[in-house]
């Protein structure tokens, strides 16, 4: 008996042992990494479901919203002879001209050439970007992207500004984000030879309902009123109608990212025309989701005021942006929980910079608590790094390098995280 015990008391651990090593070896590790996943966040989801949650902002100034009229701003086209493209090396960029009239578009077109692949555990940014670049001749995968997006692989969300570093710093080609695209946008890339990546909302693949997902747009058939897009996860060359792409697109403020070698940038300014200029796009995107606010309902309607949030925190009109996303989230509680964008703060964090600026920092602390408490595990730089900064603004310097912290773990090298923690003298 005592053998027999001492055997066990050898045996088990051994085999504890070799299953967390084959478990973390790449081939075993790529399958499995998304099923333990999947249950660790079925049961966290089960006995706290996450769509049950309603963050209620607290620290409004005053609770009379202006007429949708007088938030809407007039558009001021900013000439683009003088304005620059963001980037490490702006250049200047071509003059456009508003009044041209486009040509005609053809009835369909199709851009081949792309390599397709099916995305990695929690690596749809990576994998989209892959196979954008590879459209482009870049050699490599989403494993090669991932490296730079994702340098914890289990973050949840890459941000567009992130892909467009990784392109502009590794690659040798430029990225362009805008927001407020439509369809004769996205055509007019495509008929010129740009594939599209688009943010969008995402339904119907497992059990805990909406998220955000990129595709890449690379066709479109005007007779059969479809696109034809790269899917990392349902799969190369899919069919998507033009209705659902407006609709889920929204979700994300019509973000769309164009990659491109340099010397074709004065075709993809033409192709933008008064949007080459950001500023210009920012006002036309918080224009478009005013004209949507008074046609929608639901949770459109929910994703039209956030929009326009979005759209005025770029352009640096915190208080109009506190003023959208509050209506945003009055809106939120009247969704059916089942189709309620409960991960919303995961991809899209201009709430945190409109409060913040606006000195709500109760706001910005209760938003991101609640973002980060009710996902399975609490694993976003961003929230992280906001409630640091609201709480170093109301005097909680312990609180404040504690999350600055966690937002390092998340995310190693993270750094506005690392800048605050600088300026406040203290190693990470």
């Amino acid at each position: 008996m005592r053998k027999f015990v001492l055997a066990l008391a050898i045996l088990i651990p051994l085999a504890c042992l070799s299953a967390v090593i084959g478990y973390n070896l790449p081939p075993i590790h790529d399958r499995l990494a998304w099923r333990v996943d999947e249950w660790q966040s079925r049961l966290k989801y089960a006995i706290d479901p996450p769509e049950k949650a309603v963050f209620v902002p607290k620290d409004q100034k005053s609770t009379e919203i202006p007429g949708l009229a007088e938030l809407t701003p007039t558009p001021t086209i900013v000439s683009t002879a003088t304005a620059t493209l963001p980037g490490p090396s702006p250049t200047p960029l071509p003059s456009a001209t508003p009044t041209e009239t486009p040509a005609p578009l053809p009835d369909k077109a199709r851009l081949t050439g792309i390599v397709h692949e099916y995305q990695l555990w929690n690596n749809c940014g990576p994998a989209n970007l892959a196979m954008d670049l590879s459209y482009w001749g870049w050699q490599g995968d989403q494993k090669d992207t991932a490296a730079f997006l994702k340098p914890n692989e289990r973050d949840k969300n890459v941000m567009p500004y992130e892909m467009q570093a990784f392109v502009e710093q590794d690659t040798g080609l430029k990225a362009l984000i805008r927001m407020g695209g439509d369809d004769q946008m996205l055509k007019r890339f495509i008929v010129a030879g740009f594939p599209v990546i688009v943010e969008k909302g995402f339904e119907g693949v497992s059990f805990d309902g909406w998220m955000g997902h990129y595709e890449v747009v690379n066709g479109y058939d005007d007779a059969k009123n479809v696109y034809i897009v790269q899917d990392s996860y349902n799969g190369p060359n899919l069919p998507v109608s033009y209705d659902k792409m407006d609709s889920a697109w929204r979700a994300f403020n019509f973000l769309y990212i164009i990659v491109y070698p340099p010397e074709r940038e004065a075709e993809v300014m033409k192709i933008l025309g008064p949007q080459a200029d950001s500023t210009a796009n920012y006002q036309y995107s918080a224009q478009k989701a005013s004209d949507e606010i008074s046609k929608l309902s639901g949770r459109d309607l929910y994703f039209a005021w956030y929009n326009r949030g979005t759209s005025l925190m770029y352009l640096q009109d915190y208080s109009g942006a506190a003023q959208a996303y509050d209506q945003a989230f009055a809106v939120y509680p009247s969704i059916p929980e089942k189709q309620r964008p409960w991960r919303m703060l995961w991809y899209q964090t201009g709430p945190y910079f409109a409060y913040f600026y606006v000195q709500r920092y109760n706001d910005v602390i209760d938003l991101a608590t609640t973002t980060l408490d009710k996902m399975s595990e609490p694993i976003l730089e961003e929230s992280f790094y906001w409630r640091g900064r609201a709480e170093a603004a109301l005097g909680d310097t312990s609180g404040a390098i504690k999350d600055f912290r966690a937002s390092l773990n998340v995310h190693p090298g993270f750094g506005p995280s690392l800048e605050q923690l600088q300026t406040m003298g203290v190693q990470p």
